[in-house]
């Protein structure tokens, strides 16, 4: 008799339901990832700026100063936002500005990178590379009037940061050229030949 009781309880352990059913461990984990993502700012829809005014901007530089695009009137603005002070694709970005900036000038045109980092990376990043140009230092709203704010993926992980983009501003302040999830290799010579037809 006795090993047909275990075979009885064997029997029932096998059918017994499981404590938790799976919905609810879908639900537990649905609000984990609401409340994971509670005061995250979306990312920006790209909206083409091309023949609209530039959004204006007051921010500080690298130098301790500050510079609007209103100060620059008159003159051709390259504005171009990158990720981060001191990285490889960056620097390579940076650099080729900078050796490219005696023909911006000669088209009337100033260069102007902005990021995120303080003003003190900035300032470090210019004097480690001898860019010729000033660096912004932007707490985010910039980004996001020009549309470059945006989810971005690596390893598997998915943040918020900047999409590498550049912008043709003409005299006037409007956008005439803009480039959008720029890759580094010959774009400098792209905007200066943009800056030569414009």
């Amino acid at each position: 008799m006795a090993p047909k009781k275990l075979k009885n309880k064997a029997t029932k352990a096998s059918i017994r339901k499981p404590t938790r059913p799976a919905k609810n461990v879908a639900k537990k984990a649905a609000k984990k990832i609401a409340k994971t993502a509670k005061g995250v700012t979306k990312p920006t829809a790209a909206k083409s700026l091309l023949g609209k005014p530039a959004p204006n901007f007051s921010l500080p530089l690298d130098d301790g100063g500050t510079l609007s695009l209103t100060s620059l009137r008159g003159k051709r603005v390259v504005l171009y936002f990158y990720p981060k002070d001191d990285t490889p694709g960056c620097t390579v970005e940076a650099c080729a500005f900078r050796d490219r900036l005696p023909g911006f000038s000669g088209a009337n045109a100033a260069v102007i990178g902005v990021s995120k980092d303080s003003v003190a990376s900035h300032s470090k990043f210019r004097t480690k590379f001898k860019l010729n140009f000033p660096l912004a230092s932007d707490d985010g709203k910039v980004c996001e009037a020009y549309g470059v704010w945006k989810q971005k993926s690596m390893y598997g992980r998915t943040y918020m940061g900047i999409e590498r983009s550049t912008f043709i501003i003409d005299e006037h302040g409007s956008v005439r050229a803009e480039w959008r999830k720029v890759s580094v290799a010959g774009h400098a010579d792209e905007v200066s030949k943009a800056l030569a037809v414009l």
